[in-house]
């Protein structure tokens, strides 16, 4: 396990830039774009019935880029697309979107990422409020799975642990 997390911190960081060779992908859109996108995703969900994802943090937060690559991977990739809108929202140097975090009950000083999960309707259903993932890169994907699943919202006719009902 300890290769995984190894080899998973090496892929943030040549993907993330630092190897000199490219540019750090922007998974965080400008700041100024959050409540736009938060808007767009409350519509999306009450459509679809999904929940809203609100993921708090930064291009610069290297662990915010562990996190984006295991909600990504073979595993939870499903499970996102099947039960949550995702809002990726800037905060800058820690400076920005400060309105979010309080309205979301994220305490950014604990760090980032930070995660908050919203129903179909925008009602807060959890925030992050200690830290929970702020050391990602010493986290397994396991860790963001069993999040996904305790969050996703419960459909007619489906388990509480079906993956993609």
């Amino acid at each position: 396990m300890r290769s995984i997390r190894f080899l998973t911190l090496l892929a943030v960081l040549t993907v993330g830039g630092l190897s000199g060779n490219a540019a750090p992908q922007e998974m965080y859109p400008a700041p100024e774009q959050a409540k736009a996108d938060l808007a767009a995703a409350l519509h999306a969900a009450a459509a679809t019935h999904k929940r809203v994802l609100l993921d708090f943090g930064g291009n610069w937060c290297g662990d915010c880029r562990v996190l984006e690559l295991y909600m990504e991977d073979a595993t939870n990739a499903p499970i996102v697309k099947a039960n949550y809108v995702v809002v990726h929202i800037n905060i800058g140097r820690m400076d920005e979107n400060l309105d979010l975090a309080h309205r979301y009950e994220i305490p950014l000083q604990k760090g980032v990422p930070a995660l908050a999960v919203l129903n179909d309707r925008g009602k807060l259903l959890f925030s992050q409020r200690e830290g929970e993932f702020e050391s990602m890169r010493r986290m397994e994907s396991s860790t963001v799975t069993q999040f996904l699943i305790q969050w996703k919202p419960v459909k007619p006719g489906c388990s509480a642990v079906a993956i993609t009902c």
